[in-house]
């Protein structure tokens, strides 16, 4: 088996912790009958691809629930985000300076988001974790999104390893499964009982 030399990570609940019921439960606390469509989930993944502006994307929401501004709203949708622990921070430094792989951070996020991360983090703390990754591609800049492969033939390109040469950390299934359906090596994290931490234990295992 051809050795680790990538190292790709998704973001949220990987390495930031996520309430993902939240923007639901905020949003039915004041609208109960509130229900998801597909045309909601189009204007999302629009917007997480950056089809679309943040401006055009808060206006939608803010007249189909007909606020008076988009306070409620931006509470709503940011309500998922957390935050990234400190031993996460340190493992991530850790492992950038021991410069035994290449590191790249690939999530599905949008500008709305990432402002809130900042709040989160410190904007000086988020640049402290940029900077820890060789690249940095969010789905908003790159416009392409997981499951779609097309996102992953963007990192194969945009680097000089063989598929069998990158290893992908995610916690959603079909995000790994498309990854896998080009030959990415891959972990499938459990965010209730596994941490990015065990990195080394699950590259063992490959071995």
């Amino acid at each position: 088996m051809k050795k680790i030399k990538l190292l790709l990570f998704d973001f949220g609940d990987v390495f930031i912790d996520l309430d993902k019921s939240a923007t639901l439960n905020v949003i039915k606390s004041r609208f109960p009958n509130f229900e998801m469509t597909d045309e909601i989930n189009n204007w999302n993944n629009q917007y997480e691809i950056g089809a679309i502006s943040t401006s055009q994307f808060i206006s939608y929401f803010t007249n189909r629930f007909k606020l008076n501004d988009a306070s409620f709203f931006k509470h709503a949708w940011n309500a998922i985000i957390k935050n990234v622990p400190e031993h996460r921070m340190t493992f991530l430094e850790n492992l950038k300076n021991s410069k035994r792989f290449k590191v790249a951070l690939l999530s599905n996020t949008n500008e709305l988001h990432i402002e809130q991360v900042q709040k989160n983090m410190t904007p000086k703390k988020y640049q402290t974790f940029k900077a820890s990754f060789d690249t940095f591609y969010l789905s908003h800049e790159i416009k392409l999104r997981k499951p779609n492969t097309e996102v992953f033939d963007f990192v194969l390109t945009n680097h000089p390893f063989e598929p069998e040469e990158i290893f992908y950390v995610d916690d959603t299934e079909e995000h790994i499964l498309s990854a896998q359906k080009l030959g990415i090596k891959t972990w499938l994290l459990n965010p209730n009982k596994d941490d990015v931490t065990q990195l080394e234990d699950k590259l063992n295992a490959l071995l």
